[in-house]
């Protein structure tokens, strides 16, 4: 669907050129702008469609992975450092702080960091993009700021917290942030099961939790609690 989409813009493309014609009335030049558009659209959301079902299939793959001693701190790292980098590569007046406090008495953590990361980038990820929307609207003295920190709880289960001073989410809303599908991003920009494959990751490979706090236009705070 989406490749005769986009085979079939080139052929409008070719079709209309690069000026109007004589030949050609206005409601003619307004219909092949109507289907150009069109297209683009069925392209858009093909597109979405492929992620989604990719979402789904690592949705429904179990992993057989055995969890592993590993350095939360340094996964912590790797991640926010990554999410930032890849917003950035997209949008590179965008700046953001970011300040990490990560507890050094934490030790190694069993875990499986492959799964863990992509719940970590997805959480980053997301904040970043939080404060990346509210800069947008409310420029005048905001300043971007995503934080990330880990601390030991007990001799058996630790922390780690990711805040960020963006968008925040509606009270309405946050019931249902972890059902697959739901997303208040643009459906261009946004699947709906981000979230909800981290809740999975988190709660059923990690045998955790996964929890929100936020104020709609302040703050938004994720906290995952694991044992170990």
């Amino acid at each position: 669907m989406k490749n005769f989409a986009e085979v079939s813009t080139l052929l409008v493309d070719d079709i209309a050129g690069d000026a109007p014609r004589p030949s050609r009335d206005a409601d003619q030049e307004f219909l092949l702008a109507g289907l150009k558009q069109n297209l683009q659209e069925i392209s858009q959301h093909g597109q979405r469609a492929t992620t989604i079902i990719a979402g789904m299939l690592a949705r429904s793959r179990n992993s057989s992975t055995p969890q592993a001693l590993t350095n939360l701190n340094a996964l912590v790292e790797e991640y926010f450092r990554l999410a930032y980098q890849g917003l950035r590569a997209k949008d590179p007046t965008f700046h953001a702080l970011r300040t990490a406090r990560l507890a050094p008495e934490l030790g190694l953590v069993p875990a499986v960091a492959p799964e863990l990361g992509r719940v970590l980038l997805n959480l980053f990820t997301n904040a970043f993009y939080a404060v990346q929307q509210r800069a947008k609207t409310d420029a005048a003295g905001y300043r971007p700021e995503v934080r990330a920190s880990t601390q030991r709880l007990t001799a058996n289960s630790v922390e780690i917290k990711i805040y960020d001073n963006g968008t925040g989410v509606p009270e309405s809303v946050r019931q249902d942030i972890f059902k697959p599908f739901f997303t208040t991003k643009p459906t261009t920009e946004g699947t709906g099961l981000g979230l909800s494959l981290s809740y999975d990751i988190v709660t059923q490979c990690h045998h955790g939790t996964l929890t929100v706090d936020s104020q709609e236009g302040v703050f938004t705070e994720f906290t995952i609690c694991l044992p170990g």
